[in-house]
């Protein structure tokens, strides 16, 4: 994040000087990458995180495909079905990839 933030302060600075080279998309940018950099950054650290992350988003997908809201093929709704059962499986077979709740 230390490094992000030098980098945007490098950049408005250089955008200060010649205002022609830089736009709003730039920062809108910047700021997807950096929050998709810390959301990367927390789920690597936190396996149990990104196993029932993986879970829920797979499980979400069967109802928005009943609904009409997201249409996608049976093979697609088999996949993520298979991928979610997995996952839940591994929270069976190993315990400290359960997501622990307080």
């Amino acid at each position: 994040m230390e490094q992000v933030i030098h980098d945007k302060a490098k950049k408005e600075k250089s955008a200060s000087q010649d205002p022609c080279g830089y736009s709003v998309a730039d920062e809108e940018t910047e700021w997807l990458q950096s929050f998709l950099l810390l959301l990367f950054r927390s789920l690597k650290r936190h396996p149990p995180l990104l196993l029932d992350t993986v879970k829920n988003l797979c499980d979400i997908l069967n109802p928005l495909d009943q609904l009409g809201i997201c249409k996608s093929n049976p093979g697609i709704i088999g996949l993520v079905g298979l991928v979610s059962s997995v996952a839940g499986m591994i929270t069976v077979a190993y315990p400290q990839m359960k997501l622990k709740t307080c």
